[in-house]
């Protein structure tokens, strides 16, 4: 799913972002197009039958020059083909301009149910793993059955066929490739969603993802027949540019539907199932990722504030049922799709030092599907292509996690001290612990500026901000005397106690810069003003965001079976964060933040244990929050470290 909206980007752009992307239209805009589509591609459309009679519309753009037969590559989407007309081209229908150069048949499909397609639209469709006629339908039927049509309708193809999407479409990659057709030869899911409720989208340690999910329903309706999206669509009149004042004047989660000012099934579904229930384990696609055949690579970004979960989920479950096949990982330093619309060469305050994007273009994505479509030379790709943040570095490893990183644990300390240290004070109780009182009435935000939605900078945001509240522990480690790699999940251990019956914790970790830190000039640093300039944010003593991730308390044993805290009892809240590849500078210090809101990115939890979508405003009460850190109830961070040497780095590689 792909939540930009309001002013950050229109639900159009939303859809454009399949055709890769809004930022080329803009840039089509500003100058003409080195490649012009329309004088070297034929368009065509089609409604391709499935085997329940059911009708897809796709477009299919055919190379002119047929002096040798082309691959297919294809992408499906809720998001809309758009334009319609066999004389209205878009932007690009491919990943990246070098696909368009080299000669593919591209084809781009509106799912069921969406936009110009027959059906109906199922969130997430369940897969079907077993099916008795044509009536029994999901996504790898409907991408079997428009393979088959196209390899018999559409002249002068080579038979092969590759499948990509990012975002909602790289479910439909996931999905597609399921007891996948013979032809289908490479598939590249690109950020895709295959568990909406552990950890992509909606739902992330059993808390609700309340800005972004709000954010893109006002803009994906659900649909009662076939129709073209409206040229001109109508954003979302917030009232604001501050989202935290939104939110919190609207008051329980409740009140959001009424805001949507229409009756949204989509948006009542994802509220009716706060637990782990049937509803998401029957949408849970990577339980049913086996009978692939073709080779693939997964795609994903690790700064993706929506579906950065999504890849290494895929990536894990097609290794674990499928031997024998190609099955690749490519993480760069990347949001949401941002590896097909920016340069990937910096992300807010943080720099990447070279242009990510094209070199994964052209050297990772391009050739895998040349090699596979069309017996191209092998690209020799690494199991595992990873960009580590913090020097700035592609590495390359036989698998992910690499080999030879090492669990430790990064302990709390008396003093706000962080060490891989375990404590041996003996101190007991509330002692040897830290506390805070949290107030949902004064929820903490999730970045330190105004904004009308969830900005993707906030990834790697500088967190000075929070660590100056009352109401955040923070933990953190003298100087590094040496660089400290983490390759792999975060995973908190804590062990905590409310005066409450339910509580959030999360937990943030941050490479804190020096305080010497110089701060690079910028395009706009040279910019000459004869007034008072606003400002500027420095990087020396930055604290910048390297992972960050909610836990709702009540699920510490079960997502499908909450349970109250026992107000005053110690008990261990264990959860696992998305994966990091990234390395603390000699200088650096390693900080964790600890916080039981984070507003609007997450719901507020009114920390008494109820029904939190249908929670009432008296329900919301203050609670006294404390993280013990003694020898017995020693709270800490797990994480995975690479050896340090550069020796041993270099022997891990394939």
């Amino acid at each position: 799913m792909n939540f930009l909206f309001s002013k950050l980007c229109s639900g159009a752009a939303i859809a454009a972002l399949v055709m890769l992307s809004p930022a080329n239209a803009a840039r089509a805009e500003e100058k003409a197009p080195d490649f012009d589509l329309r004088e070297h591609y034929t368009k065509y459309e089609y409604r391709i039958p499935m085997r329940d009679g059911v009708k897809l519309f796709t477009a299919v753009y055919v190379p002119k020059d047929a002096a040798t037969p082309y691959p297919f590559l294809m992408v499906r989407t809720p998001y809309s083909v758009a334009p319609y007309g066999p004389d209205e081209y878009g932007a690009s229908p491919s990943p990246a301009e070098i696909f368009t150069k080299a000669g593919y048949i591209f084809v781009m499909q509106d799912v069921r149910g969406r936009n110009l397609s027959e059906g109906t639209f199922i969130e997430e469709t369940p897969h079907r793993a077993e099916k008795h006629g044509p009536a029994d339908v999901d996504e790898s039927s409907d991408t079997y059955d428009t393979v088959e049509w196209l390899l018999q309708h559409v002249p002068n193809n080579n038979g092969r066929v590759g499948l990509w999407g990012i975002s909602y479409p790289g479910f439909f990659t996931e999905a597609g490739i399921i007891d996948s057709h013979p032809a289908i030869k490479a598939a590249s899911p690109q950020a895709p969603m295959p568990d909406e409720y552990l950890g992509d989208d909606i739902y992330h340690g059993g808390a609700f993802m309340l800005a972004a999910n709000f954010g893109f329903y006002t803009f994906f309706p659900s649909q009662s027949g076939p129709a073209k999206p409206p040229k001109t669509p109508v954003e979302f009149d917030y009232g604001t540019e501050d989202a935290y004042e939104f939110f919190l004047k609207l008051g329980p989660i409740s009140n959001c539907a009424r805001r949507l000012a229409r009756k949204d099934s989509y948006w009542d579904d994802i509220l009716a199932h706060p637990t782990y229930d049937s509803f998401w384990q029957q949408r849970a696609i990577w339980h049913h990722l086996k009978n692939i055949h073709c080779a693939v690579l997964n795609v994903g970004g690790w700064f993706d504030a929506e579906d950065l979960m999504g890849p290494l989920r895929t990536y894990h479950a097609i290794e674990q049922n499928n031997p024998g096949i190609f099955n690749a990982l490519v993480m760069g330093p990347w949001v949401h799709g941002g590896w097909a619309r920016y340069d990937g060469h910096r992300l807010g305050s943080v720099d990447f030092a070279a242009d990510t994007s094209k070199f994964y273009n052209e050297k990772i994505l391009f050739p895998f599907f040349e090699h596979h479509l069309k017996d191209a030379p092998a690209a020799k790709l690494a199991e595992a292509t990873v960009f580590e943040t913090g020097t700035n570095v592609w590495r390359e490893y036989p698998s992910w996690p690499p080999p030879g990183a090492t669990k430790r644990t990064l302990y709390f300390r008396a003093h706000g001290e962080l060490s891989f240290d375990a404590p041996k004070d003996a101190t007991v109780g509330e002692a040897a612990s830290d506390g805070y009182v949290s107030d949902p009435a004064k929820p903490v935000p999730f970045i330190g500026y105004t904004a009308p939605g969830v900005p993707q900078e906030y990834m790697v945001a500088d967190q000075r901000f929070a660590a100056t509240r009352t109401d955040v522990l923070v933990y953190a480690t003298e100087p590094l005397e040496e660089d400290v790699t983490l390759a792999g999940p975060v995973s908190p251990r804590l062990f905590v106690a409310t005066t409450g019956t339910d509580s959030d914790w999360i937990v943030k970790l941050i490479d804190v810069y020096p305080p010497d830190r110089s701060t690079p000039r910028t395009p706009d640093s040279d910019k000459k003003t004869n007034d008072v300039a606003p400002p500027s944010i420095t990087l020396a003593g930055y604290q910048q965001l390297v992972r960050g991730e909610p836990f709702r308390g009540k699920y510490r044993k079960s997502f499908e079976h909450p349970e109250p805290f026992e107000p005053g009892k110690v008990e261990a809240v264990n959860f696992t964060m998305p994966d990091v590849n990234h390395t603390f500078r000699r200088g650096h210090r390693i900080m964790v933040q600890v916080q039981s809101t984070w507003f609007p990115l997450v719901d507020r939890n009114p920390q008494t244990f109820v029904n939190i979508p249908t929670a009432k405003p008296e329900d919301f009460r203050v609670a006294t929050q404390h993280v013990y850190r003694g020898k017995t109830q020693a709270s800490g961070v797990d994480v995975l470290v690479l050896p340090s040497t550069m020796a041993t780095r270099e022997a891990a590689k394939p």
